[in-house]
C-alpha cells in the first residue's frame, strides 16, 4: 500500500529513515495499555463475509489523510483490514501498537469498536506489511511465530484474521505453513486476505501467486493492488496502461484463469488521486470493471471470454483517503458490489 504521504510524525517518534521504517507497521509504541478480552476471546459469533465483500484498509497511524477511529469506518466496507501490525525483533513474530495519534483513550475503547463493527456484520482483520514494512517467514521457526503471535493477537483483539500485504519479497513455502498453522488455530472461520502487487500475480511461477494457490482451501480474497505498477500486461498478452477499465480486467483474468475460484478476486484501487502515487481511478471505472467481469457489460477494448458472477469484489486504500474525498469511493462501489450477480 502506498504511504508516500505519511510525512507527519509527532516528536516521540524515532527521527529520520529509522522512524519512517519503524512507522511502516503503525507506532511502536512504548505504552503498553490494558486491554479487556476482545470478540474471539469473548467468544463472539464472527459473521460470514458476504459473497460480494468491499474491504478498506484503516490507517492506524496519521499521514494527512481524515483521521479516523474505527468505529467512524464508514458502513460499506464489509471487511475492515487494520494497517498495519509491527515486526518484533524475533523473525516471523508480530504485535500490535495502537498509534495515540487516532485519539483513543485506552485500547480497551478500541477493542470495543471493533467488537461494535462485528456485531453490525463486518469483519475487521490485522494486515501485515505494507509499502514500508516487512516481516521475514522464510524457515520453520519464523512461520510458527507468525503464526503464533497472529493468534495471539486474534485472541487480544477479536480479529477475524489476517491480511497478508508484503511488498518486500514473500517466501511461499514458509508463509504458507505460517497461514495453514493459523487456520488450523483459528478453526474454519479465519478471514484471509491478500493485496499483492501486481507484478506479484502476472504469472503462477511468482511466490504471491504460488502462496495464493498453496492456501486456496482457506483463502478468502486476494485484492491486488491495480495502481503504482505502470502498464502490465492481461491475460489476453496485449500490455495495458493502469488507470484504464481495460487493466483493471484484463489483469483480473490471470487470477481468474490460472487457479483462483471468482470468488476470490477481488480489484483494488486507491479511494483517492492522494491514496497513490499513481493508477487512480473514478469509482465508475471500477463499477464498470466489476459490470465486465461478471456480466460482460460495460467492458472496454477487452472483453473477457466468459463471465465469472462470482467476483467477490473491491478493496481501496484507504478508508481514510476515502473519507478525505468525501465518501466518493465507497458510496458508489460499495452499492455496486452488494448489487453484484
Amino acid at each position: 500500500m502506498d504511504r508516500t504521504h505519511r510525512k507527519k510524525r509527532s516528536a516521540k517518534f524515532l527521527g529520520g529513515s529509522a522512524a519512517l521504517a519503524l512507522a511502516a507497521g503503525g507506532l511502536m509504541a512504548a505504552t503498553a495499555l490494558g486491554g479487556s478480552a476482545g470478540a474471539a476471546e469473548s467468544g463472539q459469533a464472527r459473521a460470514a463475509v458476504p459473497a460480494h465483500a468491499v474491504t478498506g484498509y484503516w490507517q492506524n497511524f496519521d499521514n494527512g489523510a481524515t483521521v479516523q477511529k474505527l468505529g467512524d469506518v464508514q458502513d460499506g466496507y464489509d471487511i475492515i483490514a487494520v494497517a498495519f501490525a509491527d515486526a518484533t525483533g524475533t523473525d516471523g513474530q508480530i504485535e500490535f501498537n495502537l498509534d495515540p495519534a487516532l485519539g483513543y483513550a485506552s485500547e480497551d475503547d478500541f477493542k470495543a469498536d471493533i467488537a461494535a463493527k462485528q456485531e453490525a456484520g463486518k469483519s475487521v482483520i490485522i494486515s501485515v506489511g505494507g509499502e514500508l514494512g516487512n516481516v521475514t517467514v522464510d524457515d520453520a521457526d519464523s512461520a510458527q511465530q507468525f503464526a503464533d503471535s497472529t493468534y495471539a493477537l486474534m485472541e487480544e483483539y477479536g480479529f477475524d484474521g489476517v491480511d497478508i500485504d508484503l511488498e518486500h519479497g514473500i517466501n511461499a513455502q514458509y508463509m504458507g505453513e505460517a497461514l495453514k498453522s493459523l487456520s488450523e488455530k483459528a478453526g474454519g472461520d479465519l478471514v484471509l486476505t491478500m493485496a499483492p502487487q501486481t507484478i506479484d500475480m502476472q504469472s503462477t511461477s511468482t511466490e504471491y501467486f504460488k502462496l495464493a494457490l498453496d492456501v486456496k482451501d482457506i483463502l478468502t480474497v486476494v485484492n491486488m493492488q491495480y495502481y503504482n505498477s505502470g502498464s502490465m500486461a492481461g491475460c489476453d498478452g496485449n500490455v495495458y496502461a493502469q488507470g484504464t477499465v481495460d487493466f483493471l480486467t484484463a489483469l483480473a483474468c490471470i487470477q481468474l484463469e490460472n487457479g483462483l475460484d471468482a470468488d476470490q478476486v477481488g480489484i483494488g484501487t486507491p479511494a483517492s488521486a492522494k491514496g497513490a502515487g499513481s493508477g487512480y481511478v473514478d469509482p465508475a471505472i471500477v463499477n464498470n470493471a466489476l459490470d465486465c467481469l461478471t456480466r460482460g457489460e460495460n467492458c472496454g477494448e477487452f472483453k473477457p471470454e466468459k463471465t465469472y458472477p462470482g467476483l467477490r469484489g473491491a478493496m481501496t486504500w484507504s478508508t481514510n483517503w476515502d473519507a478525505s474525498n468525501g465518501d466518493a469511493w465507497v458510496n458508489s462501489v460499495a452499492p455496486h458490489v452488494h448489487e453484484l450477480p
